[in-house]
C-alpha cells in the first residue's frame, strides 16, 4: 500500500487539519515507511506462537484482604459541606 499527496491532502480535509505540501510529503513518507514496516510483520509465521499478556513471566503477589480502619464514618462525614447524618449532600445533576 502507497500513500500520495492526493491521499494526504484528501485525509486532512476530511479530518479538517490544514497541511501545507511540505508538511504533506514529509506525513506521505512517514506513513508509506510505517506501512512497509507492517507489510514485514505481516510476513512473520505466528501460527504457532501463543498470546503473551506480559513478556516477563511473573504472577501477582497476594495479599490478605484485611480491614485497616474501623468506624471512621464520622470522620469522613464531618467533611461534608452542609450538616448531615449519614450522607454527603451533592448538587443535583439530572433533571
Amino acid at each position: 500500500m502507497s500513500i500520495d499527496l492526493k491521499t494526504i491532502k484528501h485525509i486532512s480535509k476530511l479530518s479538517r487539519v490544514s497541511v501545507d505540501d511540505q508538511k504533506a510529503e514529509k506525513l506521505a513518507n512517514d506513513l508509506n515507511s510505517i506501512f512497509k514496516f507492517i507489510e514485514k510483520l505481516n510476513e512473520l509465521k505466528t501460527d504457532k506462537v501463543e498470546p503473551l499478556t506480559s513478556v516477563a513471566e511473573t504472577s501477582l503477589k497476594l495479599r490478605s484482604d484485611e480491614v485497616k480502619s474501623n468506624n471512621i464514618r464520622e470522620q469522613i462525614v464531618k467533611n461534608s459541606p452542609q450538616d448531615n447524618e449519614d450522607y454527603f449532600v451533592v448538587p443535583k445533576v439530572i433533571e
